[in-house]
């Protein structure tokens, strides 16, 4: 296995692992705090895909920007997964950081099932680049 290879499934790794935080804080009712463990998700499953573009940064912008020049306006990705991260995000920052902000059970729901489904989509596409 070869570095972009090892730090795509490290990365990837992480992206399931906050899928996982999300679920049990959904479970138990941390509907905030699973928004934000879903959003994680969606942001590492595309860090995992952006090893393949030898492309990171520190600031979510930048991968977001990244993200959507060179898959989205590609249509490499549908842009529907660009709408899921752009939402995910907002809602991500209003459940952390505005004062007041509701999040609903369905809030948290669609989140996770809008997590669960970036990274599938980041699993088959990648799965293409991993063959080669």
């Amino acid at each position: 296995m070869n570095s972009i290879s090892k730090l795509f499934n490290y990365r990837l790794q992480k992206a399931k692992d906050n899928l996982k935080s999300a679920e049990l804080l959904y479970e138990k009712e941390y509907f905030p705090q699973s928004i934000n463990r879903s959003y994680s998700a969606i942001y590492n499953s595309i860090r995992a895909l952006l090893a393949f573009n030898k492309f990171d940064s520190d600031k979510h912008s930048a991968i977001i920007s990244f993200f959507d020049k060179e898959y989205i306006k590609t249509e490499k990705i549908d842009k529907q997964f660009s709408k899921i991260l752009h939402n995910a995000e907002e809602i991500s920052k209003k459940s952390e950081y505005e004062d007041f902000f509701s999040v609903t059970k369905d809030d948290a729901e669609e989140q996770l099932a809008h997590a669960i489904l970036f990274i599938n989509e980041i699993e088959h596409f990648t799965s293409k680049l991993l063959e080669q």
